[in-house]
């Protein structure tokens, strides 16, 4: 993880100072170092540009302490782009941050230091020592669950299909409840249509693995339930509306839904939040065989509602219905899912900002509120009831796909809506889980978006 904890922060007689900059504050500083220092520093035509970096030597020549230049805003990246240039020493910063700003850097350097290697050799350089930040340790313990939480959504959504299918995001979870003596339960295959899940088996038949409904369940009864959905969808072909090649080359992360939830619930355990935890990932293949499930076809719900499909590659909604379901049956305090649903709300928003929808405004907009607070930004989007019209079927109670080429972001979590129940709180989180580029702190490939918003969230609300 790259820090190192000490009780004395931040005194300690062998760290390398780092000291930031912005670029309007170089001349000044310039005027109170050191003469032979200030000359360094102007011969070296450091200007204290963002992400820009300066080491100092002492009089014996060996490293002293480090100038960078910083961004001009946000504290979360701060570090993040000079933390993989500077050499295996300890460092610690040397300016006059709040306990928040540093905390917020903090978690960009462990962020920072995230390599997925699971099938790459990697260079001596790489994997020998690295540089490490000295953070008191109690601030260890407020960003590590954090950094630990989004870099288990960038391996899952990072690791291929082939190692990543519903068997294995179902030992995933496993694995998580184990770490906190949380309760799991999976029912999967024929035993999907005998506990009522018509819709997660229909989708996920046609895969030589079979499809699944993973449930974890932790907590004090007495406490009130926080019920976490999260779309499974290990690999998405289209079904037989096929993708073409493009459009499914990333579709390993078509479970980035499941892959937020479960980081999400980590979160709720590592910091012992006073609720009831449920948590329900579908996980399936959208696969292609004799016994896919066919356009125009008409899929039974748990909830009892008849779905005509319009077309077989919206498909996450369609064993979303099912698990938002079983939730709301137990009475929730709250409903919240994460899904990589639409290509839509990647037009409206781009890649960076999930679209948040909501029964319940005041928590939609809280969420996003307290996003802008964490430097994770997500957006408010409307349930705009008029386009109901769009998802009418002729034959069936609902179309799992828009008549419209227009708002599909909203079609989507309007089909979504039918499955809650009317005065339980709901969020649907509309995410990418993807960088598209390599951004400091920010590799490209799977990414947690909207999970520290919520989870900040989730702490004002019930801690």
């Amino acid at each position: 993880m790259s820090y190192v904890i000490t009780e004395d922060f931040p005194a300690t007689d062998t760290a390398i100072p780092l000291i930031p900059l912005r670029e309007s504050e170089l001349a000044s500083w310039l005027k109170e170092a050191a003469p032979g220092e200030a000359r360094w520093i102007e011969a070296s035509g450091f200007q204290a540009k963002p992400g820009e970096l300066l080491s100092l030597p002492d009089e014996d020549g060996n490293l002293k302490r480090c100038l960078f230049g910083m961004q001009e805003k946000g504290w979360l990246y701060q570090l993040a782009a000079i933390q993989p240039k500077l050499p295996a020493h300890v460092y610690t910063l040397e300016c006059s941050w709040t306990e928040r700003q540093i905390r917020q850097a903090a978690l960009g350097w462990g962020l920072a230091t995230y390599r997925f290697g699971r099938y790459r050799k990697e260079s001596a350089k790489k994997t020998g020592a690295t540089a490490e930040l000295l953070i008191p340790a109690d601030m260890v313990k407020t960003i590590e669950p954090l950094r630990a939480a989004q870099c288990l959504v960038r391996d899952l959504v990072n690791t291929p299909t082939e190692h990543m299918g519903p068997a294995e995001l179902s030992d995933a979870v496993v694995t998580v409840a184990d770490r906190f003596g949380a309760e799991t339960t999976i029912v999967s295959g024929a035993d999907l249509l005998t506990d009522n899940f018509p819709a997660i088996h229909a989708v996920g038949r046609a895969s030589a693995s079979e499809p699944r409904l993973v449930q974890l369940t932790w907590g004090d009864e007495a406490n009130p339930l926080l019920a976490l959905v999260g779309k499974g969808v290990c690999f998405d072909t289209g079904g037989l509306d096929i993708k073409n090649s493009s459009g499914m080359i990333l579709m390993k992360k078509d479970m980035g839904g499941a892959a937020h939830v479960l980081a999400l619930a980590s979160l709720v355990m590592a910091f012992n939040l006073p609720v009831r935890l449920l948590m329900l990932i579908p996980a399936v293949e959208n696969s292609i065989a004799g016994n896919a499930y066919r356009p125009g076809d008409v899929i039974p719900t748990r909830k009892g509602l008849q779905v005509e499909i319009g077309n077989t590659d919206a498909e996450g909604r369609v064993v979303l219905s099912d698990a938002l379901a079983l939730a709301c049956e137990q009475n929730p305090d709250l409903v919240i899912d994460f899904a990589t649903l639409t290509g839509a709300a990647r037009v409206a928003l781009g890649p960076d900002l999930p679209p948040v929808f909501s029964n319940d405004t005041d928590v939609a907009k809280d969420i996003v509120r307290t996003g802008d607070e964490v430097e994770d930004p997500m957006w408010v989007m409307p349930l705009y009831q008029p386009y109901n019209e769009q998802i009418k079927s002729k034959i069936a109670d609902i179309n799992n796909s828009s008549t419209s080429s227009y708002g599909g972001c909203i079609t989507a979590a309007l089909f979504l809506e039918h499955f809650v129940e009317p005065g339980i709180p709901w969020v649907h989180i509309d995410t990418f889980a993807w960088n598209q580029s390599n951004r400091a702190g920010r590799p490209e490939g799977g990414e947690a978006l909207g999970l520290r918003a919520v989870f900040e969230y989730l702490q004002s609300r019930y801690a």
